[in-house]
């Protein structure tokens, strides 16, 4: 990228368009468009989701307001506010959820090199699901489900090593959580940490025959004998780590096989949480850190859903909906992308904050945020020296 572009389209180049064609041509269109293309439909979303848009009217309103900058943005086609309405409501999302994969698979790639802790396995991920609420007047076809809830429900799996989605799907919010074990798709010896909203043994036995290892915390009246305990360390708060078999029969008929049984002390919340995995080489402190580290992907939908725009929609349809989740997830690991490749020491939501402020300027993104760090740095210091002075 010439140091002339625009930082957007500093941020775009992170994702080829060569690669965005194969894509888009998984899921082509009845007929050529006309007005706005699926790529510009895409990097308009994404400058939504950068820049803080709050309407269809305000993202054409920031496009045209320099018109002639929309070529080095990597536009092509008019942005209008029916081109992009259209866009949202016929537009099929499979297309950005498939450049959402292309966008994991990079990022993956990138982060392998991150440390780990030596006592923690190398691929681990988390698997969880968070409700994104819509309006019960303008969404009537997402009514109903949990607590007559109305939403979408996006399910994700998180890889630990950088905090980045691995894989993702969204569906209807009353869609059970449980059922997605069975779309997971499992890597030998990588280990899923789950929570017990997913406690299903027949799917385990799955996950399990497939040579992946689940950590999954138990119910409390789940049934065992115990066939082989070991001393653990209690200065970890550990409290036992077992081998077991299930007792009920329908629990036992769904996964014959022997599970390891660790139980470990929460002292801040004064309890015990039992947890079950079917590896049995792994300290028993191993199985219970990785664990707590599935509270990371908690904090992920904490993130998006406060830094980026999936709490107000630019379209009512299921389609519009989904466009505008899948397009929040590309900015995430574009932003991920780009803080690695340039290694930059900021936060994702300082590069993100700084990005929306300066779309337009053409200025390397590196040299733009060293610049605001000197800044900020002199601004601390002639603070610090005003006030001695008093």
């Amino acid at each position: 990228m010439p140091p002339s572009s625009p930082v957007f389209a500093q941020v775009m180049s992170c994702l080829h368009p060569q690669a965005f064609a194969r894509c888009a041509a998984l899921h082509p269109l009845r007929r050529r468009p006309r007005g706005l293309s699926v790529f510009d439909h895409f990097l308009a979303l994404c400058f939504a989701q950068l820049t803080y848009r709050e309407s269809l009217r305000d993202l054409e309103a920031c496009l045209n307001a320099r018109p002639a900058m929309k070529y080095h943005l990597g536009f092509r086609g008019r942005i209008t506010r029916t081109n992009l309405a259209y866009a949202n409501e016929r537009r099929d999302w499979r297309v950005f959820a498939a450049v959402a994969q292309v966008l994991m698979r990079r990022a993956r790639k990138l982060y392998l090199t991150d440390p780990q802790e030596p006592e923690l396995p190398g691929m681990a991920f988390a698997l969880d699901a968070s409700l994104i609420h819509l309006s019960a007047r303008l969404f009537p076809w997402a009514a109903g489900g949990w607590r007559k809830a109305t939403a979408v429900k996006l399910h994700l799996l998180l890889a630990l090593r950088g905090n980045l989605p691995h894989w993702a799907a969204i569906t209807q919010g009353s869609y059970p959580e449980v059922k997605m074990l069975d779309e997971l798709p499992i890597e030998p010896g990588c280990f899923y940490v789950i929570d017990r909203g997913y406690l299903d043994f027949s799917r385990l036995r799955r996950v399990a025959e497939q040579k992946g290892f689940f950590v999954v915390r138990s119910r409390r009246r789940s049934g065992f004998a115990v066939l082989e305990s070991r001393p653990v360390d209690k200065s970890v708060n550990l409290r036992c780590d077992q081998t077991v078999e299930l007792t009920n029969p329908h629990s036992k008929g769904s996964y014959p096989e022997p599970l390891r049984r660790v139980r470990v002390r929460d002292e801040e919340h004064k309890k015990s949480i039992v947890l079950l995995t079917n590896h049995f080489t792994i300290p028993a402190w191993s199985v219970a850190e990785l664990y707590k580290r599935r509270w990371q992907i908690e904090l992920f939908f904490k993130w998006i859903k406060q830094h980026l725009r999936i709490r107000g929609f630019f379209g009512t349809t299921p389609n519009a909906v989904q466009c505008q989740l899948w397009s929040a997830i590309c900015v995430y690991l574009l932003v991920a992308i780009l803080k690695k490749e340039l290694g930059l020491t900021q936060s994702l939501h300082g590069i993100l904050q700084i990005i929306s402020l300066h779309p337009f300027e053409q200025s390397l993104v590196k040299e733009l945020l060293t610049k605001i760090e000197v800044e900020k740095d002199e601004d601390d210091q002639q603070k610090l020296f005003n006030i001695n002075n008093i």
